[in-house]
């Protein structure tokens, strides 16, 4: 095999399909990135049994044929090559890949490609495509909500519902909920799938483009795919039942406030130094006389308070949250202001925008 390409095109495609070579593989051989060169075009692929991502791009293809490196290895040089242009050349009977830019030349062993479990591509009951901004919304607003939690499946991913022309995703890791609803166009039917967030995390990266594009996807009863450009990524889709979220969002509130986005978000941030040293980051919300009061106290530490207007719609309230699950909704919210609606102190809690009222978000208080 022999072939050259442009240096940032294969840095590019590298650390793409580097997001499914698992720091801890299996079996050697997923430690490395399979790459096939044809037909003036390079195919990287990389997979850790859990995702698999495929990238092409252009090259200049002398020799086709196909290799395994070692993933970090090759995206560390690569990435320091001096040139404009990379050319790799194999040796099958050494079983060493050459890397040359300019004046620098690095080898590597290779791996055996054939042992190397290439990915099949999603054969699915639905196809439909959808804006790549609608697609990064529904990931961006829900899947920080997620549990890490292995030992619960079904809480590591986000439930996607598709309806006719209505789609929503939902995340929850039992102490909050985030959901976030939209339109898509040219999909006929019913359809629930959870999604792995790590799967969902690394395509949100992917999606990091100015340029509007379009997502293709693709979906079976057990795996997922999302093609856009020149990137290919699929997964497996978490098996289980995913809770009635609805049942969680309560349809009446006693009391609604409304407070600044910004200067909310920067007192928890500064309360959140005390609160931090606190086995469950616990600040407490005093809303009184058109104000709220925002404290922490360890005493082992200190404590701190800081107080903000608040525009108050019920009754005066004390409660208590874990700071991270309200700054976390505070960060994605772009609107000047922001409601927490509830209807008691050990009550759950939604927080939305007048804005944008596609986003709901359930905290549940903690007992302080």
């Amino acid at each position: 095999m022999k072939f050259r390409c442009q240096k940032n095109d294969i840095v590019q495609a590298i650390q793409i399909v580097m997001k499914a070579v698992s720091t801890k593989p299996q079996t050697p051989i997923l430690s490395g990135i399979y790459m096939k060169a044809a037909d003036n075009q390079l195919v990287l692929q990389a997979m850790d049994y859990e995702i698999g991502i495929i990238c092409n791009i252009e090259a200049e293809v002398e020799i086709p044929g196909e290799i395994v490196i070692v993933g970090r290895y090759a995206q560390e040089v690569v990435r320091r090559l001096p040139g404009s242009t990379v050319d790799f050349e194999y040796n099958s009977q050494e079983k060493m890949v050459y890397i040359k830019s300019n004046r620098s030349k690095f080898s590597f062993l290779s791996m055996n490609a054939a042992d190397y479990p290439t990915i099949n591509r999603v054969q699915g009951n639905h196809n439909f495509q959808i804006a790549d901004v609608t697609l990064k919304d529904l990931i961006a607003n829900t899947s920080f909500a997620c549990s890490h939690e292995e030992s619960r499946p079904v809480f590591t991913g986000c439930l996607l519902e598709l309806k006719n022309d209505a789609i929503v995703m939902a995340a929850t890791d039992t102490h909050r909920l985030a959901v976030k609803s939209d339109t898509i166009e040219d999909f006929q039917g019913e359809q629930k799938l959870i999604i792995p967030a790590k799967l969902l995390n690394e395509l949100l990266k992917i999606l990091q483009s100015d340029m509007p594009r379009s997502v293709n996807i693709c979906c079976s009863q057990t795996q997922i795919s999302f093609e856009v450009d020149n990137v290919y990524i699929s997964s497996r889709l978490i098996e289980g039942q995913f809770p009635d979220y609805h049942r969680v969002i309560p349809l009446e509130f006693k009391t609604n406030i409304t407070m600044k986005t910004d200067e909310i978000k920067g007192i928890i941030d500064r309360i959140a130094l005390i609160s931090r040293t606190n086995d469950y980051n616990v600040v407490t919300m005093e809303f009184a006389s058109s104000m709220v009061k925002i404290s922490s106290a360890n005493p082992e530490i200190g404590d701190g308070e800081e107080y903000a207007g608040a525009v108050i719609d019920g009754e005066d309230i004390r409660i208590s949250f874990n700071a991270d699950y309200i700054n976390d909704a505070l960060k994605l919210i772009k609107s000047e202001e922001f409601t927490i609606a509830l209807n008691g102190p050990l009550s759950s809690v939604c927080i939305r925008t007048e804005k944008d009222p596609n986003f709901t978000y359930i905290v549940t208080p903690v007992r302080s």
